[in-house]
């Protein structure tokens, strides 16, 4: 894997892992506690083959895609303006700041006793949680802008539309990768939580489930699919994009 961490220490290093959970699985030797790899193995492809595996999955993961989308829109939108504007800045960054030291947990909350119990409060208090941080990475973004690029821009006589696709945007992807990135790794999680407390369908809802059940291995078979998921993303999409993105530093160092 160019300029990145190869595939193959990756897999090593999973594998490394997997041995270890096996090997505390057997030391301990009590599957209501600590269940092996291989228990857990079969529950997946028992769900999988049920197809109550992917129907979850594809749940979770489109409240992700959507909470995702609001989030970088809103987010990054806030941001480039307080980058570019200080009064902007000073009016409007305490309330970032608000929504930035909110616990997730409040915001959900919140959000279901205001709308209800329903996917528009789901989402909702997921893309809140996540737009103060997209905010505060593009603000950055743009505060770094090398005003040498926009002097340029100028004596070329660039149009609008050729500054933001030459200037601008090659300057800020690295913000933006990096928000996609973290941001990414935070929503999935609230996603859980959100549905652990008030969804009828999806990962966190079945890990709700089992959990009065009391069954440690499929709560692990459920959450370890979907961990499977976003590594594939992250190794599959967001590592290549953001690596693409950081290369127009390195041609301009």
């Amino acid at each position: 894997m160019k300029n990145g961490v190869g595939a193959a220490p990756t897999l090593l290093s999973l594998f490394a892992l997997g041995l270890c959970w096996a090997a505390g699985a057997a030391a301990l030797q009590d599957a209501e506690v600590l269940p092996g790899p291989v228990a857990v193995w079969a529950v997946i492809v028992a769900e999988a083959a049920d197809g109550a595996l992917w129907e979850h999955i594809l749940a979770t993961l489109g409240r992700v895609a959507a909470a995702f989308t609001l989030a970088m829109g809103l987010g990054s939108l806030v941001g480039i303006l307080l980058g570019r504007s200080r009064i902007l800045e000073q009016w409007l960054f305490p309330w970032v700041s608000v929504f930035l030291n909110v616990p997730a947990l409040v915001v959900i909350v919140l959000c279901y006793l205001w709308i209800g119990l329903n996917e528009v409060a789901a989402i909702a208090a997921v893309a809140s949680n996540k737009t103060a941080m997209v905010a505060v990475t593009l603000r950055e973004g743009v505060r770094s802008l090398d005003p040498r690029l926009s002097e340029m821009a100028q004596i070329q006589r660039m149009n609008w539309s050729l500054r933001v696709r030459h200037v601008l945007f090659p300057q800020l992807w690295p913000f933006v990768a990096s928000a996609m990135r973290n941001g990414l790794a935070v929503i999935w999680k609230i996603v859980l939580v959100v549905e652990f407390l008030g969804r009828s369908n999806g990962v966190g809802f079945q890990i709700h489930l089992y959990f009065q059940l009391f069954d440690t291995t499929t709560v692990l078979a459920y959450s370890l699919s979907f961990v499977a998921v976003m590594l594939i993303i992250e190794y599959a999409v967001l590592q290549p994009w953001e690596t693409r993105a950081r290369a127009w530093q390195s041609r301009s160092a």
